[in-house]
């Protein structure tokens, strides 16, 4: 209940401070700068030396393969019957396809099911939700803002994130056998950082700014991302035979709410800000009761 309760009150001290307090320049990309480049690389480095090899660890990638790929058809055609234009299509698509996986889905993770559960969130978040959005995100971005992207382009953004090459470093560290114990804790701790840092960020960006027009468009996105996603990812697990922490964490993770980078790259392409904006605010709100409510009918 106390790791939960972390949650609400960094994100409202986020949501405050941006109301209320007189905040120095930048302290936004400040924050994001350490949470992606220190505390996210070193939770990782401490993790995932002590992930156990699992027959069913590849579910957790598969789901939010599911919930991108899924997402991108399911725009494209309510795209074409709806007569939305390119750049809403290729919003909603990285906005819902990508979950905030790693800000909001480790500590809540974490919160429901422990380590256990955090080791499994940075494997779907690492193997799954990072590729699609250093590669999937830029193909999207680009063809509904009609501009390209080079494999070159692709490539770089991929093997120049940090957090990506210490998923590589720490597998490599766990079949040596890990970590000495002081470097293993000097890393966790640097790593429970990111918790109360990235809730606090993600309610200084917090937006809501619903109009008549994008009705619509919320409704369909948060209900593919929120609710249609994890069912399917649910019936894939269910019929793979994968269970407890890694079926429950799998699903959990594909239904976090929409990812703060993704409405940040539909921004930098010119994909419906405002409309990604309030999808985003919409879904870490309500993300907050739904997550817990859906932990309450999963096996672990």
């Amino acid at each position: 209940m106390s790791a939960l309760l972390i949650l609400f009150v960094c994100l409202a001290l986020g949501i405050l401070c941006r109301r209320y307090a007189n905040l120095p320049e930048g302290i936004v990309p400040g924050i994001n700068w350490w949470v992606l480049n220190i505390a996210l690389p070193a939770l990782v480095l401490g993790l995932v030396p002590h992930v156990t090899v699992d027959a069913h660890l590849w579910f957790p990638v598969a789901a939010m393969w599911l919930a991108f790929f899924g997402a991108w058809a399911v725009f494209a055609v309510l795209g074409r019957l709806l007569h939305w234009s390119p750049q809403r299509v290729g919003c909603l698509t990285l906005v819902c396809g990508l979950g905030n996986t790693s800000f909001m889905g480790y500590p809540m993770m974490e919160a429901l099911h422990g380590k256990a559960g955090l080791s499994v969130a940075v494997i779907a978040d690492q193997l799954g939700c990072f590729p699609l959005l250093a590669a999937g995100g830029i193909v999207v971005a680009s063809m509904y803002s009609g501009k390209g992207a080079s494999g070159a382009l692709i490539a770089k953004r991929v093997l120049t994130f940090p957090p990506f090459l210490c998923l590589l470093l720490g597998v490599l560290v766990g079949v040596a056998g890990g970590w000495p114990a002081a470097v293993d804790k000097l890393l966790m701790q640097i790593g429970q950082t990111l918790t109360p840092l990235a809730l606090f960020s993600v309610g200084l960006q917090f937006k809501l700014h619903l109009q008549r027009e994008q009705a619509g468009a919320l409704l369909a996105g948060l209900g593919w991302k929120l609710v249609l996603a994890p069912l399917l990812a649910l019936g894939l697990g269910l019929a793979a035979g994968v269970g407890g922490v890694i079926l429950t964490v799998g699903v959990l993770q594909a239904a976090m709410a929409p990812m703060i980078s993704a409405a940040i790259l539909a921004d930098q392409h010119g994909l419906e800000l405002r409309l990604a904006n309030t999808v985003l605010g919409a879904g870490i709100l309500i993300s907050l009761a739904t997550i817990p409510l859906g932990n309450l009918f999963l096996p672990a």
